[in-house]
């Protein structure tokens, strides 16, 4: 059974074609699925959308948080999934194109943990403006420096093994920007296998952060990772 996780922030406008579009794509398909939209902190109708959603589609099973929190919505959806593979898309970016060739990879014999959508590999089509591309860039070279991450990309499209990677999201303590690079940094210390595949990035509308206060906040959640890492080390 495939889980897919789909974090939702006053996504109200969107939020209908993009359920339509993975749950027909899905049935065409013939997964058995389930599609957990996980609201958090919306001021808008994304709430009772997604629930209007479901009374329409069985398949889909809404959930809400009381706060803005992409990371915490991510890591609920997570732990509260119920497929043997998870999912990770946005409702502005998705790609059933990457749930195939995942699937793939996860049919070997002896599968990865967790497959990435790199924004950065060399067959990678990156639309984004050049200040975000040239963000993305920096943010590898630092995971790099700072925890010897040797994937190049923590953010976006993965497809996970629930039952390999649950225990270290249950370990996570950051949420926001940094819960899937958290999760990623904890899977390639445990030596978990993850293999990354390009994508191309197109997303549907414009970003609705600042990219100045959201490196500024990465920069002190990734001090404060590391100070963590370090003293989960020390007390191992």
């Amino acid at each position: 059974m495939l889980s897919l996780v789909l974090p939702a922030h006053n996504e109200q406008p969107f939020l209908e074609s993009t359920v339509r579009e993975l749950v027909t794509g899905l049935r065409q398909r013939g997964t058995d699925f389930e599609l957990i939209v996980v609201e958090n902190g919306s001021t808008d109708g994304t709430v009772a959308e997604a629930r209007r959603l479901a009374q329409e589609m069985p398949e889909l099973r809404p959930l809400s948080l009381p706060a803005a929190d992409y990371g915490a919505a991510l890591r609920t959806g997570l732990l509260e999934a119920r497929g043997d593979v998870v999912v990770n898309f946005d409702v502005d970016y998705y790609d059933l194109g990457f749930l195939d060739r995942a699937a793939h990879l996860l049919e070997r014999p002896d599968p990865p943990a967790i497959v990435l959508g790199s924004k950065r590999q060399p067959d990678s089509v990156d639309t984004r403006p050049w200040r975000r591309r040239m963000v993305t860039a920096t943010f590898a070279l630092i995971l790099r420096s700072a925890f010897g991450l040797t994937v190049s990309d923590t953010h976006g499209m993965k497809a996970l093994v629930r039952a390999r990677v649950t225990p270290l999201a249950q370990r996570c303590r950051f949420g926001t920007d940094l819960f899937d690079t958290e999760l990623v940094i904890r899977a390639e210390r445990a030596g978990l296998g993850i293999v990354e595949l390009p994508v191309v990035v197109e997303e549907r509308r414009p970003p609705r952060s600042s990219i100045v206060r959201r490196a500024a906040r990465t920069l002190v959640g990734i001090v404060r990772l590391r100070l963590l890492l370090r003293r989960e080390g020390r007390e191992g």
